[in-house]
């Protein structure tokens, strides 16, 4: 199994209006494209308080990198584009591909 992990540190100013628009928007597009076969949406606790802004990780499930890469190829750039019109830099991510053992 294949999980994408998408980090994300969004804007105080903005952490409520984005976690709806995630919930209701993004994860069900990113769900649609029959890549992933689960989500985790998580928020992460914040080592020091005088971080500013939230931090949050996306954890999606995939059968296989194949998969994956389909997603990768013919859907992410749109999502992500889709994304950056709406947030710009008020969300930033960081991505990583972990396999399970």
């Amino acid at each position: 199994m294949i999980i994408y992990n998408v980090t994300c540190h969004v804007d105080n100013e903005i952490v409520e209006e984005w976690i709806e628009w995630m919930r209701t928007v993004h994860l069900p597009e990113v769900m649609n494209t029959g890549k992933f076969l689960s989500y985790e949406f998580l928020k992460v606790q914040k080592h020091d308080l005088s971080d500013e802004g939230e931090s949050f990780a996306i954890m999606y499930r995939s059968q296989s990198i194949e998969d994956y890469n389909n997603y990768v190829e013919n859907y992410a750039p749109a999502l992500k584009q889709k994304t950056m019109k709406k947030y710009g830099d008020r969300v930033m991510a960081f991505r990583t591909i972990l396999e399970s053992l």
